[in-house]
């Protein structure tokens, strides 16, 4: 089994920052992509950001320029660094593993989401 645990959201003003860590844990031999999704009240489940194990980055449009999202291999963490936070990317934000090799079979984790509230 393989547990997804996030940390760093919280309350901030427009234009503030916030970090988000996830960390991997369990038994797995390899996870080829890490990364972000986020949901508001009312809306679907959308991609924020992703990494894959050699670090190329697949950004959401709203978010381009303003996150960044990164990987330690090692550690088998990954971050999303979110700057100019705007009211509209106020949601809760899930870690997803994809790709998670276990004893020779791939599988996708999600994390329990953690809030992200960007007051105006």
């Amino acid at each position: 089994q393989v547990q997804l645990v996030e940390s760093g959201g919280g309350l901030v003003q427009a234009g503030g920052s916030l970090r988000l860590s996830c960390a991997a844990s369990g038994t797995f031999s390899s996870i080829s992509i890490m990364g972000w999704y986020r949901q508001a009240p009312g809306k679907q489940r959308e991609l924020v950001a992703v990494i894959t194990s050699d670090g190329s980055t697949n950004y959401a449009d709203s978010v381009k320029g303003r996150f960044t999202c990164s990987r330690d291999n090692a550690k088998n963490t990954v971050y999303l660094q979110m700057n100019s936070l705007k009211p509209e990317d106020t949601a809760v934000y899930y870690c997803n593993a994809d790709r998670v090799r276990v004893r020779g079979y791939e599988y996708r984790y999600w994390g329990q989401g953690t809030q992200v509230t960007v007051s105006s």
